[in-house]
């Protein structure tokens, strides 16, 4: 674990190749972890990323580096824009965290999540919104800690359930 943490925050600049390279470099290192599916990021998706978020005004990003290690990237949160139709304003759900294992237990991520609902508000978002996996209990921990809690309407309803199905 890193002693010294001088920690940049940033909104990343998705025309930076400096931001780029640290974003897909960081997702990768995410996707490889068990966290995160437990594989590489494709070619194509490492070649094709940086255009693809340039042409999408709906996404953005936080970038964490550490400065006191020569600005490496520690850190990562994605952010698609959605629409809540009940609220009538946007809203920002919280898509990839994050924070490089040599880095974890810094409180980063938490550092990233107020930069995001920074921008989040600037964007007149009515609220942020995540998925976790159930086996994730840090992260779990952390989301909690700063307000998260689970999605419901109506309590004698439940919560809601996070589901997928591939095309």
């Amino acid at each position: 674990m890193s002693q010294t943490v001088s920690l940049r925050l940033c909104r990343a600049d998705y025309h930076d190749p400096t931001h780029m390279r640290a974003l897909v470099d960081l997702l990768d290192s995410y996707a490889r972890d068990g966290m995160g599916g437990a594989e590489p990021l494709s070619d194509f998706t490492k070649t094709n990323l940086p255009a693809a978020l340039q042409a999408r005004a709906f996404m953005f990003s936080v970038l964490a580096f550490d400065e006191a290690q020569g600005g490496l990237p520690v850190g990562l949160v994605n952010c698609v824009e959605g629409f809540s139709t009940f609220a009538c304003r946007p809203l920002v759900n919280v898509h990839d965290v994050v924070v490089a294992a040599s880095h974890r237990g810094q409180r980063i991520g938490e550092q990233m999540l107020v930069l995001v609902e920074q921008l989040a508000r600037e964007r007149g978002a009515c609220k942020l919104t995540l998925e976790v996996l159930s086996g994730n209990a840090p992260a779990a921990r952390l989301y909690q800690r700063i307000g998260f809690e689970n999605y419901q309407l109506e309590p004698s309803m439940g919560h809601a359930l996070f589901m997928q199905k591939w095309l």
